[in-house]
């Protein structure tokens, strides 16, 4: 079944002059197996589409139960830079809790 990634994760997101960092953590560690499958950086990077310039980079945190991605040129030049109402990326981990994941039921329910 498809369901928002918000269901299992929750995210922070930040900056670093144009490029945005964005962790997702699993509420439950025993759903970081399902991050690591669906969560990829090929996918990040379609759901953002030509918002993110560059590339997206994904960095796993097993024992956090977490990732974390770098999306390269993805903020308009950045903070000091970007006349984007976002320039700092605040809002894109939010916005990525939107993507929606396969999940079976057992995985849910364990």
């Amino acid at each position: 079944m498809k369901i928002p990634l918000s269901r299992i994760a929750h995210a922070r997101s930040g900056d670093k002059g144009d490029t945005s960092n964005i962790g997702v953590i699993a509420f439950d560690p025993r759903h970081y197996p399902v991050l690591a499958r669906e969560v990829t950086s090929k996918r990040v990077k379609q759901f953002f589409g030509e918002m993110v310039k560059g590339q997206v980079e994904r960095y796993e945190l097993p024992n956090l139960g977490a990732l974390n991605f770098l999306l390269h040129d993805a903020l308009g030049g950045g903070g000091t830079l970007s006349l984007r109402i976002d320039a700092q990326g605040k809002t894109l981990g939010a916005a990525l809790l939107r993507l929606e994941i396969e999940v079976s039921e057992s995985e849910l329910a364990s």
